[in-house]
């Protein structure tokens, strides 16, 4: 069947079959070929896409075990986060890390080593896991910790799926005792100003900002910083209180069909932007209670979202800069992308706290900048000037969203490369069993 990630490109066509059971996995790794897991799709590239046989993890989707005394919980490699937060903020739990989408599986979380909107205090979600289960090439069950075969544990967290297939984990929820969370939103005239807004917000628990990227002169980078902290049962007003961890229902937007890509033009995102920037930044600061599923998923709220920019897809771009350097990185960035005539239509600034254990991890201490740009015919030439900027000042990009990236950005952008190499040739063979698209592009 015909296979993409959520950017809807690349498109291939592959083998797909469903694992439903452990015990099928020994004839499916002796299959003659390489393999790929896969959970709900959403990695935006081509990250979990193998022609040869690209394996379906959605049916290993129970919940082992859960501690209520210490927030353990085990799970299947397949359950869903939406499943996560349907089960257990009613109970009081709330996973120690979340990502733009609750549509991701357990085993995504881990191999993307996902991050949120709190890494700056907590770091990303490989942080809070204890241990996993993985099948490696020779078709045996390790079970994987910080003390037990650590390399490939660390190997695996942010391995995009490159050492074995994941079939379940152990990892931390915290305690809550509301679902809602207190949201501030603060305008920003300008890139420094808006970075700056971002060090001042370095207490509160969850901040991010959205950036006007068709601002240009000396409004470039300008936006707003939405900031938040968890609100206790006591501080809800009493329509609320009676109920504090509920989770309610959340009316969907429905994208039915492609929509013409001209409809996303310059003249129609710039008009939103202006107008979404003046209301919540007409006073220079917004707060309102807000409950965790608005604040944390917006996006999920528009059912097959993608659709938007159209049949030939869009491609999310992701990057991270060190710290020191983060500010003339991300202004070189966006006047390179200002002057190639492009516009990202959703643009995401972060802080990074520093790196996690996994070998092939994303964040670095400093700042990421999310962009996403339809697929137009000379959009894959920008991407790769953006990717030269990148690893020009010392950055990184994201392979859970990358499109473009070479094999020596790769090797340069991530330092613990030539570990992570040795591990998964050790855990999947010298011809290695696991494969995917990306890896194939990129050399790994």
């Amino acid at each position: 069947m015909k296979l993409s990630g959520w950017s809807r490109y690349p498109v291939l066509e592959c083998r797909f079959e469903s694992l439903r059971r452990i015990d099928d996995l020994p004839k499916l790794i002796r299959h003659g070929g390489t393999l790929i897991s896969r959970g709900n799709g959403r990695s935006y590239g081509d990250a979990a896409l193998n022609p040869e046989l690209t394996l379906s993890m959605l049916a290993l989707d129970r919940m082992q075990s859960f501690n209520t005394k210490t927030g353990m919980l085990a799970c299947e490699a397949g359950v869903l986060l939406a499943d996560i937060l349907n089960t257990f903020v009613p109970r009081g739990w709330f996973p120690p890390v979340l990502p733009g989408t609750k549509h991701v599986t357990v085993g995504g979380l881990i191999a993307a080593d996902v991050h949120g909107k709190n890494h700056h205090l907590d770091g990303s979600f490989g942080a809070h896991v204890e241990a996993l289960t993985l099948v490696t090439a020779d078709g045996n069950i390790r079970e994987c910790s910080r003390n037990e075969h650590k390399d490939l544990f660390r190997a695996t967290i942010g391995g995009m799926g490159l050492t074995g297939v994941i079939l379940s984990a152990r990892f931390q929820l915290m305690p809550i005792d509301s679902a809602f969370v207190m949201e501030q939103t603060l305008a920003a005239s300008d890139l420094e100003a808006t970075m700056a807004l971002i060090e001042e917000s370095r207490d509160w628990p969850y901040s991010v900002a959205w950036i006007d990227c068709q601002a240009s002169g000396a409004k470039l980078g300008r936006g707003l910083v939405s900031r938040a902290i968890p609100i206790e049962q006591y501080a809800l007003p009493p329509e609320l209180a009676n109920d504090p961890l509920q989770c309610p229902s959340v009316d969907m937007i429905s994208i039915p069909i492609d929509l013409p890509v001209a409809l996303l033009n310059q003249v129609s995102v710039k008009a939103f932007n202006a107008l979404y920037y003046r209301q919540c930044g007409r006073a220079g600061e917004r707060t309102r209670l807000t409950h965790f599923d608005l604040f944390f998923f917006p996006l999920d709220r528009v059912r097959a979202w993608n659709r938007l920019y159209g049949r030939k897809g869009f491609i999310q771009y992701q990057c991270v800069f060190p710290k020191e350097i983060s500010l003339v990185g991300i202004t070189t960035l966006l006047e390179r992308m200002m002057s190639s005539g492009h516009r990202s239509f959703l643009a995401v600034l972060k802080l990074f706290g520093p790196g996690g254990d996994g070998f092939m991890s994303f964040p670095m201490e400093g700042y990421t900048l999310a962009l996403d740009f339809p697929l137009h015919r000379d959009t894959l030439t920008l991407l790769r000037s953006l990717d030269e900027i990148t690893h020009g000042y010392g950055g990184r990009v994201y392979l859970a969203k990358d499109a473009c990236c070479t094999p020596d950005m790769v090797r340069q952008g991530y330092p613990q490369y030539d570990d992570f190499m040795t591990v998964r040739a050790e855990a999947a063979g010298s011809v290695p069993l696991f494969a995917s698209a990306l890896s194939r592009r990129l050399a790994l």
